[in-house]
């Protein structure tokens, strides 16, 4: 006998009480204890988006009164027993304190430093990450000189890219003749604020490095945050290394992205065959790889903890198994390097462990919602990312889905034992079809395509990373300190590489990637995410599916009433055309040293219009470009004029020349819902993050 205590009755552990159902007031109420949390973080998202939103800054003082008042109206309508009107309530007050967030965190940041080109001139600091880039390495840099630039006007962090050989790792002290500007601004209405996510990532300019850095003679940085920072990026340098030296030549830039967040080994051809392919997120740390990390960790410690009979008839396995799976994470944040997905990701996974740790649901929305908070509180700039709105969308359908999934296994097959791998290959399914359907809509907003192969890719690819590649890496980190870890990562390398394989294949095949034909409003953004949130609370399949058809509508209908983009002349010289014959043309008329828009980027330029006269019929007429013409073209609606000034144009028609694309970082022509049309530039100046730059000098 083991001397284990036997129960007459098989121990039904903790079960969920017995809530009343259907319209009553009761359930009502419920509802709204049981999903407050949610829709307080929801607020907060909306709050953030607003502010973030918002074409000027809203002052502090007005925020102070509209919080006054709308704690007048909560305390006056506390009693108040209506649904809808508690749930606005709880909406209002977490937009409230979403708005105050995100404006605090702009007021504690100094304005950037950068408002000029600066250079070419010689650039001193320190190496704190190295990054891939389609034309180069990018080479973050903590500054300690620029030739020109007194101390008190010297940016923090900088980003240049270094498109000859590196010779140069993170840690080291370098010297680069280079050329400093600041973070691109959006040229377009619409396009992704490449400077509003550098000013709260602290980077104060981008640039290029003309010729190649050199080592310096000064040593590591002062302060000890600053030689912590440096040892664990000299760290993950190594180890990125080590792998990709180990793990083989064919996958080992991709194993040293997975090991250690160091991306820069990458080959360009399999970044775009993963891309293509749906498979782009495994090369983020995010989630996913904190998932498979925390998760391998937690069931391995407690089936193990589960073997010692003494132990487990006394403590809780599952807890000691998620306090050392959750530092195990925290360690993998540190040496993956912390980037701002990595954060999100570590936060999420952090609610999950702690949640075991104190008795709670780890899968549910109160847990969602309290990742979100922590995450908003943290990062309030995140919500306006691809990052942010992709991975909460997925776990939220992936909660949803699993509620539901949860009560319909209990109800069919109460008491019986299932086969553990159908299910662990259902999951699988299931996870990739839900995740896939809702992060859908946000890669056509924000990548202007989406990827319906990647369905098949991630049904091929995720059980090798799951099921063979997260245990050989496992197995590799066990025994580094032995010095045996290279037979695992070289047979993790030959996991990575069947994935890149299925990613060539998938890509290669028809209609794996699909590029829309119009950049999507971001009004039909917030009506489905609207939806897909709908859908995930809303009970029954029948309210589902009738919920989902009422998105598709609704989104639609919005989709034809907002304003929509006919022409935008960018910065770079291209100019983005709709064509009402062709659909969308990218056209090169110009030399511009700005940035090309990331909206419809991957449409290719062509060169029929350089140096000569075009015309094209469009929606609100035909838009006509032209080269030192000394008048307008009578019939056109629109006139681009390359090398010339504008002369005396007939009553209805319009010019813009280079010189106004120039002086404006780019124009736009945009149509409304009436059918009137009008050009519109970016303001600047109206946002901490969005400084006016005089571009007259470049």
């Amino acid at each position: 006998m083991s001397g284990r205590h036997e129960h007459a009755e098989r121990a039904s552990g903790k079960r969920r009480a017995e809530f009343p159902r259907g319209g009553s007031t009761e359930s009502h109420i419920l509802h709204l204890v049981l999903n407050g949390p949610l829709y307080f973080a929801l607020g907060l998202c909306l709050g953030a988006i607003v502010y973030f939103s918002a074409p000027f800054e809203p002052p502090l003082l007005g925020l102070v009164i509209l919080s006054a008042i709308g704690a007048a109206v909560i305390f006056g309508l506390r009693r108040v027993e209506a649904f809808a009107l508690r749930l606005v309530l709880i909406l209002c007050i977490g937009a409230i304190g979403g708005v105050f967030v995100s404006k605090v965190h702009t007021l504690v940041r100094p304005a950037p430093p950068v408002q000029e080109m600066i250079g070419p001139t010689m650039i001193e600091g320190w190496v704190s990450a190295v990054e891939p880039g389609e034309k180069g390495v990018r080479l973050r840099i903590d500054v300690h000189a620029i030739g020109g630039l007194p101390p008190g006007r010297l940016p923090g962090r900088i980003r240049l890219t270094h498109s000859l050989s590196l010779n140069v790792a993170p840690g080291r002290f370098v010297r680069c003749w280079a050329v400093l500007r600041p973070p691109p601004q959006p040229g377009m209405p619409g396009d992704y604020a490449f400077n509003r996510q550098a000013f709260f990532d602290g980077l104060d300019g981008v640039g290029y490095v003309q010729g190649r850095c050199r080592g310096g003679a000064l040593g590591p940085e002062r302060g000890l945050h600053k030689k912590l920072r440096s040892t664990i990026n000299v760290m993950r340098r190594s180890l990125a290394i080590h792998v990709r030296d180990a793990a083989g030549e064919r996958a080992g830039g991709f194993a040293a992205a997975l090991g250690s967040g160091d991306r820069s080994f990458m080959v360009q051809e399999d970044v775009e065959a993963l891309r293509r392919a749906g498979l782009a997120h495994l090369l983020a740390i995010s989630g996913l790889h904190l998932g498979i990390v925390g998760g391998l960790i937690y069931v391995s410690i407690r089936r193990g903890l589960s073997l010692w009979e003494w132990f487990a008839l006394r403590v809780p396995v599952q807890k000691p198994a998620a306090a050392v799976a959750l530092i195990m994470t925290a360690l993998y944040l540190v040496l993956s390097g912390a980037s701002i997905s990595t954060q999100r990701a570590f936060i999420m996974a952090a609610v999950f462990f702690g949640a075991i740790l104190l008795d709670r649901s780890p899968l549910s929305f109160r847990s969602f919602a309290v990742a979100m908070f922590a995450v908003i509180l943290i990062q309030p700039h995140s919500v306006m990312t691809p990052g942010f709105q992709m991975s909460f969308a997925a776990t939220g359908a992936l909660i949803a889905t699993y509620l539901v999934w949860r009560e319909r296994r209990q109800a069919m097959a109460a008491g019986a034992s299932g086969n553990g791998f159908v299910f662990t290959l259902q999951s699988l399914v299931v996870t990739s079809i839900v995740g896939a359907g809702a992060t859908a809509p946000f890669a056509l907003y924000h990548f202007d395509r989406v990827a319906p192969g990647g369905l098949w890719a991630n049904l091929l690819a995720m059980p090798i990373i799951t099921f063979v590649s997260a245990p050989f890496a496992g197995l590799a980190l066990a025994t580094a300190p032995l010095g045996l870890d290279e037979p695992f990562l070289r047979a993790f390398g030959w996991s990575l590489e069947q994935v890149l394989m299925i990613a060539h294949w998938v890509s290669t095949q028809p209609g794996s990637d699909v590029m829309i034909t119009d950049p999507m409003p971001a009004g039909v953004l917030l009506v489905l995410s609207v939806g897909l949130i709908a859908v995930c609370l809303v009970k029954g399949v029948r309210y589902r599916i009738l919920t989902g058809v009422g998105t598709a509508v609704t989104a639609a209908i919005v989709w034809l009433s907002l304003p929509s983009l006919v022409l935008h002349w960018s910065a770079s010289g291209e100019v983005l055309l709709r064509d009402a014959e062709n659909g969308w043309k990218k056209l090169a008329i110009a030399d511009g040293d700005g940035l090309s828009p990331l909206t419809l980027n991957d449409l290719p330029a062509t060169h029929e219009c350089r140096g000569k006269m075009c015309e094209f019929e469009t929606s609100v007429g035909m838009v006509a470009i032209a080269y030192e013409l000394p008048t307008c073209i009578p019939d056109a609606a629109l006139t681009l004029l390359v090398d010339a000034s504008p002369g005396r144009c007939s009553p209805g028609g319009r010019v813009i020349t280079w010189n106004d694309v120039q002086k404006a970082g780019g124009l736009s022509l945009v149509r409304g819902w009436a059918g009137a049309s009008h050009i519109r530039a970016v303001p600047c100046g109206r946002r901490k993050w969005q400084p006016c730059i005089d571009r007259t000098e470049n």
